[in-house]
Parts: structure tokens; C-alpha cells; sequence
């Protein structure tokens, strides 16, 4: 039981890992997507003085 439940986890951990992992295949791709998030960030702080 305990061993089943283990394993259900590990499955569930990995399924919600996927689509974060597929998103940024490379160190670039996932400085890219940091640095998209920053403009964003900072577009929506200048909007808003």
C-alpha cells in the first residue's frame, strides 16, 4: 500500500513537472522567458504611477 502510494506521487510530482520543463528546453530559452516576465513586471509597475 504504502509502496503504491509512493510511486501514485512520484507520477502526479512528475506529470506537474512536465509542462515546466517543456517550456524552457535550454538556459537561454529560460532566460528569455525570465526577462519577458521582468518587462512585463516592469510595463505594468510604470502603467500603474
Amino acid at each position: 500500500m504504502r509502496k503504491n502510494l509512493s510511486i501514485a506521487l512520484t507520477l502526479l510530482a512528475l506529470a506537474g513537472i512536465a509542462p515546466l520543463l517543456g517550456a524552457c528546453n535550454t538556459a537561454a530559452g529560460m532566460g528569455q522567458d525570465m526577462s519577458a516576465g521582468g518587462h512585463a513586471i516592469t510595463h505594468e509597475a510604470d502603467t500603474v504611477k
